[in-house]
């Protein structure tokens, strides 16, 4: 009889379930039930990361027409905060991209996980361009705009330019087709790529000014309006990485 130390590592190389599988259901032991339990339920959770990953992957495809059409997503980081960049990266991904199984919308999972397709797609991906659209410009023309322009250069910046651009709840002028999808980074996967690299490279952004103004903690609210930023902000007034056009900054130059 296997010891449930090596029933557990059999059950951790196996990928799908097997014949032999049913007879650990009747194993007295709870050790094996406990073993098998989580087997499944580990199971059923790549499953639905599966079809989760195909639904994407369809609905990028439905875009195309032409097995070589190529399509990009394209997406923001950092519209809402009171410093620092405004990030948009697009990628263009091959046809089947089991390598991003997971990915999501970049909100919805953790920093480390973020890092970790962010690396996989920087691989796989057949073109990605990332565009930081600074404070400064953000005040010129306002986030709208400041967010649109920087899209639109991210895609020109591409090495090789897309058939079609899927933007996340923005209408772009491009010379290709573009289409805006409302809550794009659930439903494309080209868009939720591009969410994950806006993200991690705005995150990092967020991390260097904040060794260079630590009096704000941006390592911890990367730039939006938490109490404690905004009392530093009264405290020491912003930084030339505030956007002066949003408020409390806005008042607070006005007051000084």
């Amino acid at each position: 009889m296997k010891t449930i130390k090596e029933i557990s590592d059999i059950l951790n190389q196996t990928t799908n379930p097997e014949p032999w599988m049913k007879e650990l259901e009747d194993d007295y032991r709870a050790g094996v039930k406990t073993e098998l339990k989580k087997w499944y339920r580990n199971y059923a959770k790549k499953q639905q990361l599966e079809e989760m990953l195909q639904e994407k992957i369809d609905f990028d495809a439905a875009f195309k027409t032409a097995e070589d059409t190529l399509v990009a997503g394209v997406d923001e980081a950092g519209r809402g905060p009171l410093a620092g960049p405004v990030v948009c990266a697009t990628v263009i991904l091959p046809n089947e991209a089991p390598q991003l199984l997971g990915l999501n919308d970049s909100k919805k999972i953790s920093a480390q996980e973020r890092n970790r397709l962010a690396s996989i797609i920087k691989d796989i991906a057949i073109s990605y361009s990332i565009h930081i659209q600074s404070a400064e410009r953000i005040d010129q023309i306002n986030i709208y705009a400041a967010t649109r322009e920087s899209m639109e250069i991210a895609v020109t910046n591409l090495h090789i330019q897309p058939d079609i651009v899927l933007a996340d709840a923005m209408k772009l002028q491009l010379s290709c087709k573009t289409v805006s999808i409302i809550k794009g980074d659930a439903q494309s996967l080209a868009i939720a790529a591009a969410s994950i690299l806006a993200k991690t490279t705005r995150d990092q952004l967020m991390d260097e000014l904040h060794e260079e103004f630590p009096i704000y903690n941006f390592k911890k609210n990367v730039g939006y309006g938490t109490g404690e930023h905004v009392e530093a902000l009264h405290l020491h007034g912003p930084c030339k990485h505030h956007r002066k056009t949003f408020e409390p900054v806005k008042s607070i130059l006005e007051g000084r």
